[in-house]
């Protein structure tokens, strides 16, 4: 229908319109638009419409109540249902933790839900995938004012940045679909500490660019700091990997393995930042030696927290929802992260006059190319960790299902 049918439309002074004075346009009457017409709706409420207004309003209308009924249907939507210790088997028990546990094998949508439930992941999930945007809105802010692609020196930070923005977002998902069955549990952390090991392997290049003391720039250690860290991730992958395979039959040894497996990695990567503090002392310390120490700070509290199980530990089912040790340790490692991303972007600032003019730039191989290559390794290596868990998931997906008795056993 063309516009003017609709609406009247004024051609202004002049415009011709048979009598040269202007005036509405062509064909329009106002006789024919104005109507007095009921709305349709239950007050006496009345509207003057043109032709076909009417029609368009209650079609408006119509779909303003089918969305009103969709927003009904969602608040309408039931939440997962929780469960004790003793109702879940025991691969997906918790130390100390008694209560709020998620459906053993929810599905993807039950999974997401529960993010928005209070139970006992839920901080885990948040503690991580707010912190994410943190580091991704920081890594933007550096995009607009370096020149990462032409500027061989800003390398290593952009490696670094891209793993502090991968890794709390892999644990996030690991904690969200983490109970969707057995095997899909130990696949969601294989990947999250495929993640943390990348993060490893960050912090050794960081390190190696920025952080290392003048005395050992272009030593052997600086030479060679950034392939050792890539064995490292991959060490760090396959033991965690497999610490999983004896947890239940081995929780003690599985922990240590575990733990093992990234305090490894990370004595290895604060060796040089430990020399740098060590001569910090007899001098004078810059902002970047105050950032880093927090940095270590933390780090040691994030060790001691994963290992404490502090302080649910001292009163069981007290912390189930709020306050468990998991979930400082993952506020924890964020600070120190924080702290960590601020001392390196310190030294990076203050340290690239000398750096330069010592030889010390960093290259594509052992920047970008380490990461590309450490993540393929480490992809292949969770790959090899999940095949015998998909080949079983597969295969009891063609069996009947068992009992809730029997999967209690498991």
């Amino acid at each position: 229908m063309p516009i003017s049918r609709v609406f009247p439309v004024w051609r202004g002074v002049g415009a011709s319109n048979g009598g040269g004075g202007g005036g509405w346009s062509p064909g329009w009457s106002w006789g024919r638009c104005l109507r007095w017409e009921p709305a349709g709706f239950d007050s006496p409420v009345w509207l003057v419409l043109c032709r076909g207004g009417h029609a368009r309003l209650r079609e408006v209308c119509q779909r303003g109540s089918g969305a009103i009924r969709l927003s009904t249907d969602m608040l309408r939507m039931k939440l997962p249902e929780l469960f004790e210790i003793h109702q879940i088997p025991k691969v997906f028990r918790e130390e100390s933790i008694i209560s709020g546990y998620r459906h053993p094998q929810s599905s993807v949508r039950d999974c997401l839900l529960s993010s928005f439930q209070m139970n006992n992941e839920t901080i885990n999930i948040w503690t991580h995938f707010l912190p994410t945007w943190y580091f991704v809105w920081r890594f933007s802010l550096l995009c607009s004012t370096m020149n990462f692609l032409t500027d061989s020196y800003t390398w290593p930070l952009l490696v670094y940045m891209v793993v502090i923005s991968i890794y709390p977002f892999t644990s996030s998902c690991a904690h969200t679909f983490s109970t969707m069955s057995p095997e899909s549990r130990h696949i969601c952390y294989f990947f999250d500490y495929g993640a943390l090991s990348l993060y490893s392997l960050g912090c050794a290049i960081g390190y190696a660019a920025y952080i290392m003391p003048d005395s050992l720039v272009n030593s052997w250690l600086h030479q060679y700091f950034v392939p050792i860290a890539i064995g490292n991730s991959l060490f760090c992958t396959s033991l965690s990997c497999y610490s999983r395979f004896l947890e239940l039959q081995f929780p003690q040894r599985s922990k240590v393995l575990r733990t093992g497996a990234f305090i490894f990695p990370f004595i290895f990567d604060t060796t040089p930042l430990l020399y740098k503090l060590l001569l910090c002392l007899g001098g004078s310390c810059g902002s970047s030696e105050a950032y880093l120490c927090y940095h270590l700070l933390f780090a040691f509290l994030t060790c001691f927290l994963f290992t404490a199980h502090l302080p649910e530990r001292l009163a069981p089912g007290r912390f189930d929802y709020f306050g468990h040790s998991h979930q400082l340790f993952h506020i924890s490692a964020v600070m120190g992260t924080h702290y960590q991303m601020e001392g390196l972007l310190a030294d990076m600032a203050s340290r690239r006059a000398w750096l330069l003019a010592h030889g010390a730039m960093p290259s594509f191989l052992g920047t970008i190319g380490a990461l590309v290559l450490s993540v393929l390794l480490n992809v292949g290596i969770i790959g090899i960790f999940s095949a015998p868990l998909l080949w079983n998931l597969r295969r009891g997906s063609n069996q009947p299902h068992t009992t809730q008795s029997e999967r209690k056993e498991q």
